[in-house]
C-alpha cells in the first residue's frame, strides 16, 4: 500500500521503519521543521532512505487549508495517511483525500481523555487502566471511529515517562502497524465512539499545572506524577516557583525525621528528609518528592533543599583537564547549532533533548568506566561547568553522596581494634530502631555483654521494605546492567577480604566460632560465595523453545529470567556471615533487593557486612539489615505484601510456620533449608584413620552447630569397637577453650538456651539406655562450654536416634555385616533429608549406597565438603530449594515465557 506518514519523534520514526519492513511503500513523510538546525528523527530516517520529506511549519491558516501545501501532499499519490504522534492540525482536505482515509494514534482509551494531554490526564485522574487508541482521523477533535485499542494497568507511581516507555511506545508502534495490516486486508472496523464516558480536558501547560494543596495526598501525588516531566507541577516555596518531580506515595504512615519546609497553602509544612521532600494531603496521608527544579532550570535532589549550595569548585588535574576538553568536544557534536561551548553553555537551553541526554551519558561511559552517570545527573547539572565538576567529583569518589555515618562499638581484641556497627541498617544508613529499642548481645566465651544492639520494630520493617522496593523499581540498582551489578558484587567481596580478620574476630566473639575456622570457613567461604555469584550476573539467560501449536503460522517462544523484587532473608545463628552470603549473593546477582533478619543472638557480622556493602558502593536500599526477634521481624516479613520471596534457614518447626504465613499473605515464593539428622554409614572396608578423622569432623565441626552434621553414625559391627575407641581417644585430646586462642579445637556453644538444650538431650539419651562413653556435661568455667560427647549402643527407637542435637554429640549405632539394604532402610527412616555420607573402598558399594540415600547431599569418603559451585539443599522435612551453585539463582528469579506469531 502507498502510505503517507504524517507525524514526528522517535515514535513516528519507529512506525515508519516497521511499515517499510512490512513491504509498504512510503510515498512521503510530512513532519515538523528542523529545530536548532536538527532534523526530527522521522525526517532523518526517511532522508536516509531517499523518501521524499516535507517539513511544513503549518498546514492551514485561520482554519483554512494552505492550497500549496495540500497540492504537494496530493502529488504523492498516497492511498492511506498514517499519523503517528502527529502534533499539527491537518486539514480535512488531506484527512479525507486518500482512498483508505487516515488513521491516527491517540495515547488514551477513547472516548476518555480526548485532547492533547491524554497521558497526563490518565495519571491525574488516577485511572487504573490506560492505553492507546488507533482511530479514523477526524477534524482534530479525537472523535472519529475507533479502529483498535489496547489497554494496560496503570501502576500507582507511574509517570508520563514510565507508562510511555513501558507500554504506550512499544505497544503503540505495534498497534499502528497492525491497524495498517487490517486496512490492507479489508478487515479494519469503524466503531463509533460512545458518548458515555467521553471526556475532554485542557492541554496541560505550565500556567495551569500549579498544585492545589487542599486535596488528599493521593490526588496531590496524581497531579505531580501526571505533570512529570512536562509541563511540571509547581508551587511557590520561599517566594520562588519550584517544580516537583519523582512523586511516590508513602504507605507506611511514618513521618520521617527532617527539617520542616513551609509551603503556602499546604495543610502542614513539608519535611526535607534524607530521602526527599515529604508532603502531606488534607487527609493527613503523605507522599515523597525526589527532585525539585527552580525557575532558572537548575534541578536538585529534594533532600538537598536546605544545603547552602554545592561546594567550591574543584581544581582540575592535567588528566581531568584532558577529560574536560574531550567532553567539550562531545557537547559540540551534540549541540551542532552552538559555535563555541563555554563554561556557561546550558545543555538544554542550547537545544538538547532527552535522546541527547542518553547519548551524553553513554559518551562519558566510553571515556571512563569509573564515572557511572544517570540521566538525572545531566538534568541536575545543565551547564558545562557544572557538568564537568559533577563528573570530576564522581571520578574522585567525591560525588556528593552523604558520607556513611557509623556509631561504632570499638574493642581492642585479638591484637586489633575491631569496629562494630550496632544499629539497624535501612536505606544505606545506620539508624536507631523505633523508640530507641535495644537488646544486649552476649559473648558466649565468658557470658559478658558485647554491646547494645538496636531491636527492630514493625515500623522499621516497613521502612526497610519500602527502601528495598524503591531501590528495585526506581533506583540505580534496578536500572543497572548485569555486568555493572557483577562488578559491584565482586568489589564487595574484595572489601570483605580486606576486613576478613576483623570479620572473623567479630564472628568468634559473637557466635563462639573458633577464630581459625571462622577465618577459613565463616568468612573465607562467604567471600568466595560473593565472588562466584558476581560472575553469574551477566550470564542469566532464558532459552528458545520450539512449539507446535497454531500451525501453519510461524511461532517463536522464548523464556526470560527476571528478578523477583524485594526478597526477605532470615538466617540462623550457627554461621551468621556464611548463611547471609549463601543467600544474599545469589539474590543480588539475580537483580533483587534484600531485607535480611540475622539471628537475634548473632547480629554483629551482618551489621558489619552492611557497612562494607555501603563502602563497596552498593546503592541505598539494596541491602537492609534488621536485628530483631523472629516472632516480630521474621513474622512481619513473612506477612508483608510487598515482599515477593522469602529465603529461610532454621528449624523445621519455624520453617513450616513461615511457609504457611507466606502462603496466606501473598503466596510469596519460599525456599527453606531446615533441620537434619544426617546418616553416615561406615563400612568395614573403609580407610579407618580417614573414617575416624572425617567421622569426628562430621559431628564436631563448628561445635556441632552444623545443619549437615552427621546426626547418626552407622558403623559395621566388625569395626565398631575399634572405631569408637579411636574416636574417644581423639575426643579426649581436643582442647576446649577461648575461640581466639589459635590452639583451641572446640569453642563455646552459641548461647545459653542452646547449651541447656544439649544437656537435656544427653539426659534423654542416658534415660533411654544409650551408653554415654564420654562428655555430656557442661564445662565448669565462665561461658557456654559443652564437652564433646559420644553415645554408643543407640537403638533406632531412641529419642537421640531420631531428633537432631545440633551440637557436639556423636550418636553411634551398629549394623550387621553384609546387610547393606537394611542399614539403608534405617538411615532413610527419618523425616529429614539434608545430607548423608558413606565410607567404603568399594566403588560399586559407594555408588549403590549414594543412589539410595534419600538426601540432598551425599558425601563419599569425605564429609562437610561444600563448595560455592555445588547446589546445597534438602529433601522431605529438611526443606526445598537450593543455596549455592547455578541452581541457587533460580530461587531468586522468575521465568517468563513469551510467544510470538510471525
Amino acid at each position: 500500500m502507498k502510505i503517507a506518514v504524517i507525524g514526528q519523534s522517535l515514535f513516528g520514526q519507529e512506525v515508519y521503519k516497521e511499515l517499510r519492513k512490512d513491504g509498504h511503500t512510503i510515498v512521503g513523510v510530512f513532519t515538523i521543521p528542523d529545530k536548532d538546525s536538527k532534523a526530527d528523527p522521522l525526517a532523518t530516517e526517511a532522508e536516509k532512505d531517499g523518501v521524499p520529506v516535507f517539513k511544513f511549519p503549518r498546514w492551514r491558516v485561520k482554519g483554512q487549508a494552505i492550497l500549496e501545501v495540500v497540492d504537494q501532499y496530493k502529488a504523492t499519490g498516497a492511498e492511506l495517511n498514517v499519523l503517528p504522534f502527529c502534533s499539527q492540525f491537518i486539514p480535512m482536505e488531506v484527512i479525507d483525500h486518500p482512498k483508505h482515509g487516515s488513521i491516527i494514534y491517540h495515547p488514551s482509551l477513547l472516548p476518555r481523555h480526548r485532547g492533547a494531554s491524554a497521558i497526563n490526564w490518565t495519571l491525574i485522574q488516577g485511572d487504573k487502566k490506560g492505553g492507546f487508541t488507533v482511530f479514523w482521523a477526524d477534524d482534530g477533535l479525537d472523535t472519529g471511529p475507533i479502529l483498535l485499542q489496547r489497554e494496560c494497568d496503570v501502576e500507582p507511581n507511574d509517570t508520563v515517562n514510565t507508562i510511555y516507555k513501558r507500554f504506550l511506545f512499544p505497544e503503540g508502534i505495534k498497534g499502528m502497524v497492525e491497524a495498517v495490516t487490517l486496512i490492507t486486508e479489508g478487515k479494519a472496523p469503524k466503531i463509533t465512539q460512545p458518548q458515555e464516558g467521553a471526556t475532554y480536558e485542557c492541554i496541560q501547560k505550565k500556567e495551569n499545572a500549579k498544585i492545589d494543596w487542599n486535596q488528599p495526598a493521593k490526588a496531590i501525588h496524581n497531579w505531580i506524577r501526571g505533570n512529570d516531566k512536562v509541563p511540571g507541577a509547581w508551587a511557590e516555596v520561599d517566594g520562588q516557583e519550584v517544580t516537583f518531580f519523582g512523586s511516590t506515595l508513602v504507605d507506611n504512615g511514618t513521618v520521617a525525621n527532617g527539617q520542616p519546609l513551609e509551603i503556602p497553602g499546604a495543610c502542614q509544612p513539608g519535611i526535607v528528609t534524607k530521602t526527599g521532600l515529604q508532603l502531606f494531603g488534607n487527609d493527613g496521608k503523605m507522599l515523597l518528592v525526589k527532585n525539585l527544579q527552580f525557575k532558572d532550570g537548575k534541578m536538585i535532589p529534594a533532600a538537598q533543599y536546605f544545603l547552602s549550595g554545592s561546594s567550591a569548585a574543584v581544581e582540575l588535574s592535567e588528566e581531568e583537564k584532558s577529560f574536560a576538553e574531550q567532553m567539550r568536544g562531545v557537547w559540540k557534536t551534540i549541540l551542532t547549532n552552538v559555535s563555541l561551548i563555554e563554561d556557561s553553555t546550558d545543555f538544554f537551553k542550547s537545544g538538547a533533548a532527552s535522546m541527547d541526554v542518553v547519548r551524553l551519558v553513554e559518551e562519558v561511559k566510553l571515556r571512563t568506566s569509573s564515572c557511572q552517570l544517570q540521566n538525572e545527573d545531566v538534568y541536575m547539572n545543565t551547564t558545562f561547568q557544572d557538568f564537568i565538576q559533577m563528573c570530576v567529583r564522581k571520578l574522585r569518589g567525591e560525588d556528593g553522596e552523604q558520607e556513611l555515618v557509623v556509631d561504632y562499638v570499638e574493642k581492642n581484641i585479638n591484637n586489633m581494634v575491631i569496629k562494630m556497627p550496632h544499629q539497624l541498617f535501612i536505606n544505606g544508613e545506620f539508624v536507631d530502631a523505633e523508640g530507641g529499642k535495644t537488646y544486649k548481645t552476649i559473648n558466649p566465651t565468658d557470658g559478658t555483654d558485647i554491646c547494645e544492639v538496636s531491636l527492630a520494630q514493625i515500623s522499621d520493617v516497613d521502612k526497610a521494605v519500602t527502601a528495598a522496593k524503591e531501590a528495585f523499581e526506581e533506583g540505580e540498582w534496578g536500572k543497572m546492567n548485569p555486568r555493572d551489578r557483577g562488578r559491584l558484587i565482586y568489589k564487595l567481596a574484595e572489601v570483605m577480604e580486606e576486613h576478613q580478620e576483623e570479620l572473623a574476630t567479630i564472628e568468634a566473639i559473637d557466635s563462639g566460632a573458633v577464630y581459625t575456622l571462622a577465618l577459613k570457613t565463616h568468612v573465607g567461604m562467604s567471600i568466595q560465595t560473593f565472588r562466584y555469584f558476581a560472575g553469574w550476573c551477566d550470564k542469566i539467560q532464558g532459552s528458545t523453545i520450539p512449539i507446535n501449536q497454531a500451525r501453519p503460522n510461524r511461532n517463536l517462544t522464548f523464556t526470560k529470567k527476571e528478578p523477583i523484587g524485594v526478597c526477605a532473608i532470615v538466617i540462623p545463628w550457627n554461621y551468621p556471615l556464611m548463611m547471609l552470603a549463601w543467600k544474599t549473593a545469589a539474590c543480588l546477582a539475580a537483580g533483587n533487593t534484600v531485607v535480611l533478619k540475622p539471628a537475634q543472638v548473632t547480629p554483629l557480622t551482618a551489621l558489619k557486612f552492611a557497612e562494607l556493602a555501603a563502602r563497596a558502593g552498593l546503592p541505598k536500599g539494596v541491602i537492609n539489615i534488621l536485628p530483631g526477634s523472629g516472632a516480630l521481624v521474621g513474622q512481619h516479613l513473612s506477612d508483608h505484601p510487598v515482599v515477593r520471596k522469602l529465603g529461610f534457614t532454621g528449624s523445621t518447626e519455624i520453617g513450616k510456620h513461615i511457609m504457611k504465613s507466606c502462603a496466606v499473605s501473598n503466596v510469596k515464593k519460599v525456599s527453606l533449608e531446615l533441620g537434619g539428622k544426617s546418616p553416615l554409614i561406615i563400612f568395614s572396608d573403609c580407610d579407618m584413620d580417614k573414617a575416624v578423622r572425617m567421622g569426628m569432623c562430621s559431628v564436631f565441626f563448628n561445635k556441632g552447630e552444623n545443619c549437615i552434621a552427621a546426626g547418626r553414625l552407622f558403623v559395621e559391627e566388625t569395626i565398631h569397637d575399634q572405631f569408637v575407641k579411636k574416636v574417644v581417644e581423639k575426643v579426649k585430646k581436643m582442647k576446649i577453650g577461648d575461640p581466639l586462642d589459635r590452639s583451641t579445637d572446640h569453642g563455646p556453644q552459641n548461647h545459653k538456651a542452646h547449651l541447656d538444650k544439649l544437656l537435656e538431650y544427653c539426659q534423654m539419651g542416658v534415660k533411654e539406655g544409650a551408653t554415654l562413653i564420654c562428655g555430656g556435661k557442661q564445662v565448669q568455667r565462665p561461658g557456654f562450654f559443652f564437652e564433646p560427647t559420644v553415645f554408643a549402643d543407640v537403638q533406632d527407637h531412641m529419642y537421640i536416634a531420631k531428633e537432631e542435637s545440633f551440637g557436639p554429640i556423636m550418636i553411634v549405632s551398629k549394623f550387621r555385616s553384609g546387610e547393606v539394604d537394611d542399614v539403608l532402610r534405617r538411615a532413610n527412616d527419618t523425616e529429614y533429608g539434608l545430607a548423608s555420607g558413606v565410607f567404603t573402598r568399594d566403588i560399586s558399594k559407594a555408588m549403590y549406597v549414594s543412589e539410595r540415600l534419600n538426601a540432598g547431599t551425599v558425601f563419599v569418603n569425605t564429609y562437610n565438603k561444600t563448595d560455592v559451585a555445588a547446589p546445597f539443599g534438602g529433601f522431605k522435612q529438611s526443606g526445598f530449594g537450593k543455596d549455592l551453585g547455578q541452581e541457587a539463582l533460580n530461587e531468586y528469579l522468575k521465568t517468563k515465557a513469551v510467544t510470538i506469531e510471525y
